[in-house]
């Protein structure tokens, strides 16, 4: 059995981690971390993520009094908060799954000094079906990439702040590293004025608008033909199960980055 602490459970991801821990008879939840002064802290879980049942734990605003109950924390924030839910897991040698995107070089770099004594589920999109679909996407690189006009559209709600998202940029170094490229050499992120689009080049195309959940597609253009790999996800539920799944993983894992694609066995 694994014991979770739940970051942010009045989120848009985290009210359905936490239904998806609740639901995952191998998982206990043993606490929340939200905001301080928010009006909810000392509140049930159960209740406050709109879960409808009592779990008899409640939320706190001090991760370093709870961390002690848990065995792996679940993380879908902002990359300022999980940079300081990797520190206090590395202080206290609690494995993290996070499911945070945006972040930058120097944080990476600090997550991966950090994964040296913790074990970490890192991941742009924790659902089990898109990390099939990255093994798609490198089957066909490897066959046609060379011979093909690459492009990526993503598309998701009106309210996410990073662009391109974390996922298309997981799949186009995928698509770059099976070209022998590095993505920064080759991706171009939109497109305007007069120009012929440059041989051997990513193309990225970032949608953001209403309540799209969130939807990929990369297309291998070819004179008389193209292929098209696509995932649409049509609501946020399988991230969280695919985070849950991910925390169950790590249980006796040793200190480390880890992927979703070792979380489903696909590497």
């Amino acid at each position: 059995m694994r014991n979770i602490i739940v970051i942010g459970p009045k989120g848009k991801m985290g009210r359905l981690v936490v239904k998806s821990c609740y639901e995952n008879k191998n998982i206990n939840i043993v606490g929340a971390l939200a905001p301080k002064e928010r009006e909810y802290i000392g509140q049930d879980i159960g209740q406050v993520s709109n879960l409808g049942v009592h779990i008899n734990e409640v939320v706190s605003d001090d991760l370093e009094k709870i961390i002690h109950k848990c065995d792996c924390i679940i993380d879908f924030t902002t990359p300022k908060v999980s940079m300081e839910v990797f520190e206090v897991a590395f202080k206290n040698k609690k494995s993290v799954v996070c499911g945070t995107t945006g972040f930058s070089q120097d944080e990476i770099k600090r997550i991966k000094e950090i994964s040296k004594e913790i074990p970490i589920v890192l991941a742009a999109n924790t659902s089990m079906v898109v990390n099939l679909m990255y093994n798609l996407v490198e089957i066909a690189s490897k066959a046609i990439g060379n011979m093909s006009d690459i492009e990526i559209l993503e598309m998701h709600d009106k309210n996410k702040k990073d662009a391109p998202s974390g996922t298309s940029l997981e799949i186009g170094n995928i698509l770059a590293e099976s070209l022998n490229k590095k993505l920064n050499d080759i991706a171009v992120f939109g497109r305007h004025g007069e120009k012929e689009r440059e041989e051997g080049t990513i193309g990225y195309h970032s949608l953001r608008a209403g309540d799209i959940s969130s939807s990929h597609t990369v297309m291998f253009g070819l004179m008389g033909e193209r292929l098209e790999i696509t995932h649409h996800a049509y609501n946020f539920q399988c991230f969280a199960n695919g985070a849950s799944i991910a925390s169950v993983y790590l249980k006796d894992k040793k200190p480390g980055v880890y992927s979703m694609k070792e979380v489903i066995g696909l590497k």
